[in-house]
């Protein structure tokens, strides 16, 4: 039973709003609702809540435009809910800083399990505090993480990563040269044990590797393909 984390449910419809109190009040959580995006931001900016449940259809200011504006803030986690399952949208909704996303129908455990899969996360990169060098800077030739300041340097160029992106490139280089399965990153970057999307993977590494080629080739080539495995982040000897 979970112990009165605040979640904010915001979608247009009451039906879906209901079904959700319903479920996460059983689980323990303390529910408040929004219906539109102008109030659901005010209600991010100005509550501390645990975790926003996103719908990305919403009158108005829609849930991408509301993730953003409340990312400019604020690292509260993000679970999107969308009826738009295109990798388009996964995309543009993890590059405006969305955790995760549910595609409608859902199932109410599903959301659930994602749900307690993104709070098990302390904080935005609690599995990094099981790292005994979580403190120290990690520095490559043309790649700088800067821990404490969650501050990525490449080819001397500060790189703007959402908190998963960040926290993806960290776990990465915490063992460079260690190849990750996908359904390891999902485990252990997502806390997912089941009910993981794969291709969240392949999407965020996307787009990591492309933000850090607008500043340094040299570092997004570090991220590489192992065909058939999944990804390791390779130092050149």
């Amino acid at each position: 039973m979970s112990t009165g984390n605040r979640i904010l449910v915001v979608d247009d419809e009451e039906r879906i709003r209901r079904l959700l109190r319903m479920y996460l009040e059983k689980e323990g959580y303390v529910i408040e609702e929004a219906e539109e995006g102008e109030t659901a931001l005010n209600m991010a900016l100005q509550g501390d809540y645990d975790l926003i449940v996103l719908d990305l259809m919403l009158p108005g200011m829609d849930g991408m435009e509301v993730c953003s504006r409340i990312r400019q803030q604020k690292t509260t986690p993000v679970l999107m809910l969308t009826a738009k399952g295109e990798e388009v949208n996964r995309v543009q909704g993890f590059e405006v800083g969305a955790d995760d996303y549910v595609v409608k129908p859902f199932s109410p455990r599903e959301v659930i399990f994602r749900i307690k899969a993104i709070l098990r996360r302390s904080s935005a990169t609690a599995f990094l505090s099981k790292e005994t060098h979580s403190s120290s800077n990690i520095v490559f030739p043309h790649l700088i993480i800067e821990h404490d300041a969650h501050r990525v340097t490449a080819g001397g160029f500060e790189v703007n990563l959402t908190p998963k992106e960040y926290e993806l490139l960290h776990y990465l280089a915490s063992s460079p040269d260690k190849v990750f399965s996908r359904e390891d990153l999902l485990k252990d970057v997502w806390n997912y044990d089941f009910f993981g999307d794969l291709r969240t993977v392949d999407t965020h590494v996307k787009r990591l590797r492309e933000k850090l080629n607008r500043v340094s080739s040299d570092a997004a080539s570090m991220i590489t393909t192992v065909w058939g495995v999944g990804y390791k982040l390779e130092v050149a000897k």
